[in-house]
């Protein structure tokens, strides 16, 4: 592969987001703008993907259900498992797909155990006042 087609390669790809090339005459051949660029970018499509499978999650359900309970026979119950398993089901796999986007920290992550920590030491300092 030669130099010429990697750089026609590079310039390719970052004309799919629409940006320019980074010209820094001091810094020639930094790429670093351009791939955090490409980076965030790329987390942004992971994003947009998710709150698009959120939404159809919630209209296809919604729909579903709604079309479950005018479908049913008399004196079959609305709350059985058959009305919500679509959603049961479906909403598993939403649930890995949002572990996949926002990651397994996201609930319980370093920031959450800071929080809970700083919640836990506020409380004992407050309960050492209040019986001084």
């Amino acid at each position: 592969m030669t130099i010429g087609h990697q750089i026609g390669l590079k310039y390719n790809i970052m004309s799919k987001y629409e940006i320019q090339p980074y010209r820094d005459p001091e810094e020639p051949r930094s790429y670093e703008r351009e791939e955090a660029y490409l980076r965030a970018k790329k987390r942004l499509d992971k994003l947009i993907g998710f709150y698009w499978h959120l939404a159809a999650y919630v209209v296809v359900n919604i729909f579903l259900i709604i079309l479950i309970g005018f479908n049913r026979d008399d004196g079959e119950s609305f709350w059985s498992f058959g009305t919500f398993a679509t959603a049961f089901f479906w909403g598993i796999g939403l649930a890995f797909h949002f572990l996949g986007v926002f990651g397994p920290d996201y609930l319980f992550g370093k920031n959450w155990e800071e929080r809970k920590i700083k919640k836990f030491m506020d409380r004992d300092k407050n309960d050492i006042q209040r019986y001084r």
